[in-house]
């Protein structure tokens, strides 16, 4: 994993989980061909230069994972179905088939508890130092999946941090231009997520993913990306959240 601007000042942290498509050597690729390594199903392309730019626009602490979802899942709990996936949108994961528990419990202790160790220290030493905070994951996603058109440019996912992530809404929303999904084109669950349930909600601080379409993103330049970080940092400049009663 890498911390970046562990000491910035911003109230938000942000936690990019799907940031590389990385694995190592010894797994010979989980049994995919290099292109299926480059799709969506390996990794959200274009989150790790968004998450990086808002970084640097809200002086935000960001941590980001570096392997590759199909490894295993940072933000999936590891008993969840989808923690190893043996089957990712219509592709098959040769390399996830029949996995003993040793081996699901080796994944874990290398790539998945380090980073959310990592992330929880980060967020206890900012309780014993009295700052409030807001938790956002950053996420990209397909503009069709399983050949369904998805409308939304952007996606606000959420549980008990309603307040805070309706105002983001309605924020992003003022565009009249964009389209923005209120827990759309996913739904947080404590079954099937991780950062926002255990890094956010059952700390009682404000907490949301946000989702881009990818092809806002990944353009040839780095037009996109720039774009989407400044209207986030925008909108989320304008908000002040951070602790919830309740």
């Amino acid at each position: 994993m890498v911390a970046c601007n562990e000491t910035g000042s911003s109230t938000y942290v942000l936690v990019c989980e799907h940031a590389s498509n990385y694995i190592p050597r010894e797994y010979g690729g989980l049994g995919l061909p290099p292109q299926d390594l480059e799709r969506h199903i390996a990794w959200d392309i274009g989150a790790a230069a968004l998450a990086q730019q808002l970084s640097s626009l809200l002086d935000a602490p960001l941590f980001v994972s570096g392997y590759s979802r199909l490894l295993i899942d940072c933000n999936r709990p590891p008993l969840a179905p989808t923690s190893i996936p043996v089957r990712s949108e219509a592709t098959e994961i040769p390399g996830n088939r029949d996995l003993d528990e040793a081996e699901r419990e080796r994944r874990a202790a290398a790539y998945f508890w380090p980073f959310q160790t990592r992330i929880a220290r980060a967020l206890d030493e900012r309780a014993a130092a009295g700052r409030p905070t807001a938790l956002l994951g950053i996420h990209s996603f397909t503009p069709i999946f399983l050949g369904v058109q998805r409308p939304w440019h952007v996606g606000v996912l959420y549980a008990r941090a309603a307040a805070f992530s309706q105002a983001l809404i309605a924020r992003l929303a003022a565009d009249r231009a964009l389209v923005v999904g209120d827990n759309q084109p996913y739904r947080v669950t404590e079954e099937e997520d991780y950062t926002v349930p255990v890094h956010g909600d059952a700390r009682g601080i404000d907490a949301a993913g946000i989702e881009v379409r990818q092809d806002l993103l990944a353009t040839t330049t780095s037009k996109g990306v720039a774009e989407w970080a400044s209207r986030l940092a925008a909108a989320l400049s304008d908000l002040q959240p951070g602790a919830r009663a309740g």
